[in-house]
């Protein structure tokens, strides 16, 4: 049987993995991500994706290799992980009754040296946030590990007004997508 390996120690792209019932190795990814905004939103994330995929298959030659990469977009702009909690609160401020995009980018490398990247996007609205609301959430949560530094599975009610598209990109990882692209390349995954 061929070895599946997740390039990332996200808990959440872990508990998706596990969902949908494929057997796994976690080896976390040492790869420098790119913060180049004048990519788009598409290729900055696929491309982070392939980065870190790449690093562990070089590593892995005989394995299957999973990346991703998550980013918020609000327009044009992306907004990674904050790096402190007063980036945090502008972040959310800045979401707060908006719509933004989430796009997952998403490598898969395999054995071969066949690469497939891919991507999910989901739109998300966000309810009028109150500085009460915001502080609230941010007690309840770690938003510091999270793109917009909020988690949709982390108290996520509490923000988001509806979503369209993908609840498990919002989370990190396109699950459907990744089950797709891992049949398209000879793995006898099942449907969950």
């Amino acid at each position: 049987m061929m070895k599946l390996i997740l390039a990332s120690g996200s808990p959440r792209r872990r508990e998706l993995l596990e969902s949908a019932g494929l057997e796994f190795d976690i080896v976390v990814s040492p790869a420098e991500e790119i913060h180049d905004a004048t990519l788009g939103m598409i290729t900055l994330c696929e491309e982070n994706a392939r980065l870190k995929t790449a690093a562990v298959a070089v590593e892995h030659p005989d394995a299957v290799v999973i990346g991703a990469d998550t980013l918020v977009f609000i327009g044009d702009e992306p907004l990674g992980k904050p790096k402190n909690m007063e980036e945090a609160q502008r972040m959310l401020r800045r979401l707060s009754g908006r719509v933004h995009q989430v796009c997952t980018g998403f490598c898969i490398i395999g054995p071969d040296g066949g690469v497939v990247k891919s991507h999910g996007l989901t739109a998300v609205t966000f309810h009028e946030l109150d500085e009460a609301r915001i502080e609230e959430y941010l007690r309840k949560t770690q938003p510091l590990d999270k793109a917009g530094a909020y988690g949709i599975q982390d108290h996520g009610e509490m923000l988001v007004k509806c979503i369209d598209g993908s609840f498990d990109n919002v989370m990190g990882l396109p699950v459907d997508l990744v089950l797709h692209a891992l049949r398209g390349i000879g793995l006898p995954i099942h449907a969950r």
